[in-house]
């Protein structure tokens, strides 16, 4: 059986600005380049799948219901850029600041890599030929702990022309090069 591969990006800080506990699409601000690396994707074969910790829902900022409605917005934008999302993965739970039943530790907030082993036996995934791009360590644990292929820290900037929040050049080459399966 031919297992598929995936770039699994994390949310907040690699596909839009993290402004702290953003779940509206007035408060979105997408990362310039991430729509252009999920087209990239696609076009080698990826699937898009997104693993996200929401620690907004845990500290009841708001509901999985409002979260479900707004993935379902940010879907909808990736599908006008060309780029449709195939799987998201989020984790409500916190283990020190969640509220009621969210309040508990679990095996699929990062760095536990549980939502990256759902989405390898949902989507028939071979981890090995998989990508993950996050913005913080624990994104990064998750995808060694399970063998992710290659696992990408980037930090994006504000572009002082603009004022966009954008990768640097040189990790949107690193990653471009990298689902072409070259190292550099």
């Amino acid at each position: 059986m031919l297992m598929r591969k995936a770039l699994f990006l994390d949310r907040d800080g690699v596909i839009n600005v993290d402004h702290g506990y953003v779940c509206t699409p007035e408060r979105t601000d997408f990362i310039d380049g991430i729509f252009d690396l999920c087209r990239a994707a696609k076009q080698r074969g990826y699937l898009i799948v997104v693993v996200t910790n929401q620690a907004g829902i845990a500290r009841g900022y708001y509901s999985e219901q409002d979260f479900i409605a707004y993935m379902d917005w940010m879907r909808g934008v990736f599908v006008e850029q060309g780029a449709p999302l195939d799987a998201v993965y989020y984790c409500p739970h916190h283990p020190t600041d969640g509220i009621g039943d969210y309040l508990q530790f679990c095996e699929c907030r990062k760095p536990e890599p549980g939502m990256i082993r759902l989405a390898q036996r949902d989507l028939d995934l071979d981890l090995e030929c998989c990508l993950l791009v996050g913005d913080k360590s624990s994104d990064i644990e998750a995808g060694q702990a399970v063998g992710v292929g290659s696992c990408f820290m980037v930090t994006a900037t504000r572009l002082a022309d603009s004022g966009h929040v954008a990768f640097d050049e040189h990790v949107m080459n690193r990653l471009l090069s990298a689902l072409d399966g070259i190292e550099n």
